[in-house]
């Protein structure tokens, strides 16, 4: 047990700013539009050696009785009440530049209402001249008061530590008894479902979801544990922002949701590429694709919406039956239609040939259809990249790939293969020596990638060949000086077993 701490305040007061500065890195996006946080966005922190669980949320910005004019801002007021209930103490953020104004005090009443310990941080004192403006908050009726400014690391420490005095006693854990999470980005294009698939998987409403394309902006990280036959796997879901086109990015927040969302695929460990059923594979999806296979990242394709697509799928199978019953015309690659979950598969692989060792799962966040499959694809992608690869079976392996098939050498020259090591897992790396590094074309990798994923499986995973040429060992010819030649005539011994010769040594002609 850790403790949580919950920030919260009214929209465009430094929430976001001072999460980043106690969590210590870059997490939430700061903007000065308000509203920018919406989502959840948790963190596991630590202060002093103390670890905690740190959450943002998106700004409280209605009265009393007032309806939210739309689904996100209803959404977003929703996540900021669970994480009220869920905490164990509570930051609330106020504006020093601004003042006290009506909407603080309304928040500030509805934090009572919660009855956790609530600490005020007076955001946005930059210099000792606005510590001043801080006792006009203390209308809000909490008596912890703190002077802070999230930008300039100013009076953090003492916040925070006041904070966690009110967190439950902190339980430690053996480091036997801890599993690392593995982090699973779910990634794709906006409005394909990547939030709807990881409400389905927590069995919550744990992101917000909506039809409106961008709703989703900071990448939101949600912990996820599964127990399967008694053993327990804990798991990170990532969520990001929808992956548009650059021309298509229209805002700066836009942008540094893009941002983040690219971050994830670079920190995962697997990472889910979601695919709308109906819309199919766009040149969006392909670029996306290029950024995992770029990142060296393990992979599951998604398909989402599967649902949607099942009736349209159905008609199409009886067309096709009519078709070869009637004989009216023949079929040809043109004319086929997939009405197989196997086809399917097939022609996304085509489409993503350079993603071809990703496993595809037809899924329905909405149904909840092959949801158990997608988990028992993801415990087995795990596995595959978990496992090793004796350097006596790699070696032969590789050996015998390269005697059934030579590289193309413009220069004539042959591959000789000296010596294979498995050198990493999270991507398997493998450091092949050989004789020249040219040789190892990108064709070539992929031809030895084929007969390894043949001999080891290796599904889901990418494999990279890290080339060493052999140094050659010929040591140069060079020409001994004559001071050389003296003092090896003079340190001349004969052999051991040969007498010395008797004979006078003669003399030269002048």
């Amino acid at each position: 047990m850790s403790g949580l701490i919950a920030i919260v305040g009214r929209p465009n007061v430094g929430k976001s700013a001072l999460f980043n500065r106690i969590a210590g890195r870059r997490i939430a996006i700061v903007h000065d539009q308000p509203g920018v946080t919406r989502d959840r966005v948790s963190a596991e922190a630590e202060w002093n050696g103390r670890p905690f669980t740190l959450v943002d949320t998106g700004g409280i910005g209605l009265w009393r009785g007032e309806t939210a004019p739309d689904v996100i801002t209803k959404a977003a007021i929703d996540q900021v009440q669970i994480a009220i209930e869920s905490a164990d103490a509570i930051i609330l953020v106020v504006n020093a530049i601004e003042g006290l104004v009506p909407l603080d005090m309304e928040v500030a009443q509805k934090l009572r209402i919660s009855g956790k310990p609530v600490l005020v941080a007076v955001n946005k004192v930059d210099h000792h001249n606005a510590e001043s403006l801080a006792p006009e908050f203390a209308q809000l009726g909490f008596g912890n008061i703190f002077p802070v400014s999230a930008i300039h690391n100013r009076g953090i420490d003492e916040l925070v530590q006041s904070t966690l005095t009110h967190l439950p006693a902190h339980v430690e854990v053996s480091a036997e008894a801890k599993s690392p999470a593995l982090n699973l980005a779910i990634v794709g294009r906006p409005n394909v479902g990547k939030s709807s698939i990881i409400n389905a998987l927590t069995q919550s409403e744990r992101v917000i979801v909506s039809p409106i394309a961008g709703t989703t902006r900071d990448s939101v990280d949600v912990p996820f544990e599964v127990v399967t036959d008694g053993v327990r796997q804990s798991y990170l879901l990532i969520d990001t922002a929808g992956l548009r086109k650059k021309n298509r990015v229209d805002t700066s927040v836009e942008f540094f949701s893009v941002k983040r969302a690219e971050e994830s695929i670079l920190r995962a460990d697997i990472v889910l590429l979601v695919i709308d059923a109906v819309d199919g594979i766009t040149e969006q999806e392909k670029k996306i694709a290029d950024k995992i296979v770029a990142a060296h990242k393990a992979c599951i394709v998604v398909v989402n919406k599967w649902d949607l697509l099942e009736e349209s799928v159905r008609v199409a199978r009886e067309e096709e039956i009519a078709r070869r019953e009637t004989r009216t015309r023949a079929r040809d690659d043109r004319d086929k239609v997939l009405t197989t979950l196997g086809e399917f598969g097939q022609w996304i692989q085509e489409k993503l040939f350079f993603l071809s060792y990703a496993p595809v799962i037809f899924a329905s966040a909405k149904s909840g259809f092959q949801l158990d499959r997608l988990l028992e694809s993801i415990r087995y992608v795990t596995a595959q990249l978990d496992q090793t690869v004796t350097t006596s079976i790699l070696n032969r392996t590789l050996s015998d790939a390269i005697e059934r098939r030579q590289p193309v050498s413009q220069t004539g020259h042959f591959l000789n293969f000296f010596y294979a090591t498995h050198t990493g897992r999270r991507p398997h790396k493998f450091l092949l020596f050989i004789n020249r590094d040219e040789l190892l074309s990108p064709q070539y990798e992929k031809y030895l990638a084929e007969i390894m994923r043949k001999a080891f499986g290796f599904e889901g995973c990418p494999i990279v060949f890290v080339a060493r040429p052999r140094p050659r060992k010929v040591a140069p010819i060079r020409r001994p000086s004559s001071s050389q030649t003296i003092s090896r005539r003079s340190t001349h011994r004969p052999a051991p077993n040969r007498p010395p010769s008797n004979r006078p040594t003669p003399r030269r002609r002048k």
